[in-house]
């Protein structure tokens, strides 16, 4: 996912941060955009991505 991620934004700064629990977030601009926790579930394949371009438009 992050090479996905590298991929779209090469400008971006993608970071595996280890946790427990299965606890997977992506956090873009220092504003929480996808918590696995939140929603109970793991992204859908392009999921990601998607929320980082929300969230870039807005």
């Amino acid at each position: 996912m992050a090479a996905e991620v590298e991929k779209e934004y090469p400008d971006t700064e993608v970071k595996l941060v280890e946790a427990s629990g299965g606890l997977f977030e992506v956090v873009v601009d220092g504003d929480l955009v996808f918590s696995k926790r939140s929603l109970g579930r793991h992204a859908e394949p392009g999921e990601v991505l998607e929320v980082i371009r929300q969230h870039r438009a807005s």
